[in-house]
C-alpha cells in the first residue's frame, strides 16, 4: 500500500471521485443535486490517493472553510476494498497534512444515509456539531468537527 499527496488534477483522484458521485447519486436520491453543487473538485490543493498493489482504491481531500478550519471532502473507498482500514488511513493522513499546513480544526458533512461514514468519523474522535452553512436547514446532513 502507498498514499500519495496530490491535488484535484490527479487522474486517479478524478476517477475515484466519479465513482463516489455515482454512489452518492443513489444514496442521496432527490437531494443529490443540492449536495452535488458543493462537491466540485476543481482547485482543491490537498488530496490523497490510496493505492493497494499500485491500484488507486481510496481518496479524500480537504480545503479551507474558514481561517484555521479545513473541511474534509470527497472521502471514498472502492467497495471491493472496504473493511480494510483504508478510509481511516486516508483520513488520518489528511489530518496530519492539515495540521502541517497550519489548521487547528477539521469539519465535515456527511449524510444520514451513510451510517458507515458516521461510524468511521466517530471512531476517529469527530463529534457531531450543529449543521453549518450551507447544510443548516438540511435534515439529512450530519456535520462533525475534530480538533487536530
Amino acid at each position: 500500500m502507498s498514499i500519495k499527496r496530490t491535488n484535484s488534477d490527479d487522474p486517479d483522484f478524478i476517477k475515484l471521485v466519479a465513482l463516489l458521485d455515482q454512489d452518492l447519486a443513489i444514496r442521496d436520491g432527490e437531494d443529490h443535486a443540492f449536495y452535488n453543487q458543493f462537491n466540485k473538485i476543481d482547485k482543491i490543493k490537498h488530496t490523497i490517493v490510496y493505492y493497494e498493489n499500485g491500484v488507486p482504491v481510496g481518496c479524500g481531500a480537504f480545503r479551507e472553510k474558514v481561517p484555521g478550519t479545513t473541511e474534509i471532502k470527497r472521502m471514498y473507498v472502492h467497495p471491493d476494498h472496504r473493511k480494510k482500514g483504508i478510509a481511516s488511513a486516508v483520513l488520518k493522513e489528511l489530518e496530519i497534512w492539515a495540521k502541517e499546513v497550519g489548521y487547528t480544526y477539521t469539519i465535515l458533512e456527511t449524510g444520514k444515509n451513510q451510517p458507515e461514514a458516521i461510524n468511521l468519523y466517530q471512531k476517529l474522535q469527530y463529534t457531531i456539531i450543529p449543521n453549518y452553512p450551507p447544510y443548516e436547514e438540511i435534515d439529512n446532513s450530519v456535520c462533525m468537527k475534530k480538533t487536530l
